[in-house]
């Protein structure tokens, strides 16, 4: 994988609306068809490239995000990765989320991913948890690989894809998509309020009840197919 850029760093403006080692097999039932957003990809020859890739850190910048731009990837075999960031922070309304396990992330769903993680994730953690997130955790980003069972390769093998498998709080809590999709009244609403905020902010958001495949996580990717399960 290429060698990462040296940190970029951003001054704080005011946020505005706009997470373990790879599983190889945890998203063995991806959606059934592609909903990869190829817009802004930095594939555009010239200076419109260029422009979707500035648009998208410069979004991600002025909200906050903490991040290092990626080397594009040209991996071959349908696993190449552009406009790419390595995410490092998150903010909230009150302090930063830290996150784990992740690679390189397409930009454009870095930025859908930041949103979520502030007004989707964070508020309905204050609301119904009584305590914010302090730490997204996942497991992974980029991998480059099929959809388990077909030929089709999976938006991971573009950084187009998140999988989330928990929420640390600051009161010390963790919930896990395993236990807490059916644990706790308070777990129970809580993942299905961040689950349904997914569904309005990504393309295709998968969860437990999808199949079993995705009984530890929440599957994201970009696009406009609307893919909810």
């Amino acid at each position: 994988m290429s060698n990462r850029v040296p940190p970029m760093k951003f001054r704080r403006l005011p946020c505005i609306s706009v997470a373990m080692a790879l599983l190889l097999s945890a998203c063995a039932g991806d959606a059934p068809a592609p909903s990869r957003d190829t817009r802004g990809t930095g594939t555009a020859s010239g200076a419109q490239g260029d422009a979707n890739v500035r648009q998208c850190r410069a979004l991600l910048g002025d909200a906050g995000v903490a991040f290092t731009p990626a080397q594009d990837l040209f991996a071959g075999k349908g696993c190449d990765s552009t406009n790419a960031v390595y995410l490092q922070s998150l903010p909230s309304d009150d302090l930063r989320m830290s996150l784990s396990n992740l690679d390189r992330v397409y930009c454009p769903l870095a930025d859908s991913f930041a949103g979520w993680a502030r007004y989707g994730v964070n508020r309905a953690a204050e609301q119904i948890m009584g305590s914010p997130v302090t730490k997204i955790e996942t497991f992974g980003s980029y991998s480059c690989r099929n959809v388990a069972g077909t030929g089709r390769r999976s938006a991971h093998s573009n950084a187009q894809a998140i999988d989330i498998s928990a929420f640390v709080l600051a009161d010390g809590r963790r919930v896990t998509v395993l236990d807490g999709w059916n644990g706790s009244r308070a777990e129970r609403e809580f993942l299905r309020a961040v689950h349904q905020s997914a569904c309005k902010r990504f393309g295709t958001t998968l969860g437990p009840d999808y199949n079993a495949a995705h009984r530890n996580h929440f599957h994201v990717e970009p696009g406009g197919g609307g893919f909810c399960r």
